[in-house]
């Protein structure tokens, strides 16, 4: 699948079938996330790969209780190492590009899943501290995010997005222009629906010529 098709397809799947995920895919997937950018390339994160149920439990227990969680069969928690960044880019790297970078190696690791066949969920509600605890992890190191993922046993529909006019701006704050609107559909829910309307109209055009 090329890029921008799996950047449309992916979806935030919060239902998991009872099927296991093939560790060559779980490399794959930690393996384009090692590939995203980061400020200066320090690539100061870490990829935590939990597998065992139990393991798993207590974090979706630590993520408020989001007990969907426990029916994905693998859990990726992403750890950001402020302190190499901060180094090098003092406060501004500690605070800002450390949450940057691997905020782009979580979105990496999404869409592999999705070429993968796979479902995923990017979940940021969870007690920090605890996650720290369960996973032994050191006080130095701050939990970014917690990906999941397995087989998708379901299929969330596309939710609605803005137009491009009411999201892009040209040279300023506000400015507006033309060009960008007509370049494609922002929404692929609305290209669908033109889809159907003009299948629509061709029957109803096929029918009226018989």
């Amino acid at each position: 699948m090329d890029v921008q098709e799996c950047i449309k397809r992916r979806r935030s799947v919060r239902k998991y079938k009872d099927h296991p995920v093939e560790w060559e895919k779980v490399v794959q997937i930690v393996d384009c996330g090692k590939f995203a950018p980061s400020a200066g390339n320090i690539q100061n994160w870490k990829f935590i790969v939990a597998r065992k149920q139990d393991t798993r439990d207590k974090l979706a227990e630590a993520s408020f209780d989001q007990e969907w969680m426990g029916e994905a069969p693998i859990y990726i928690v992403i750890v950001g190492e402020p302190e190499k960044a901060s180094k090098f880019y003092g406060v501004r790297g500690e605070s800002l590009y450390t949450i940057q970078s691997c905020a782009a190696a979580v979105e990496n690791m999404m869409l592999a899943a999705c070429d993968a066949g796979l479902g995923s969920c990017w979940v940021g509600a969870f007690d920090e501290d605890k996650v720290k605890s369960i996973l032994n992890m050191p006080e130095d190191v701050t939990v970014q995010a917690i990906l999941t993922i397995g087989y998708a046993d379901e299929k969330p529909e596309m939710p609605p997005r803005r137009e491009l006019e009411h999201t892009v701006y040209l040279d300023r704050w506000g400015g507006k222009g033309q060009g960008y609107s007509a370049r494609g559909y922002a929404s692929v829910a609305l290209k669908e629906a033109i889809d159907d309307a003009k299948g629509a109209l061709k029957r109803v055009s096929k029918n009226l010529k018989k």
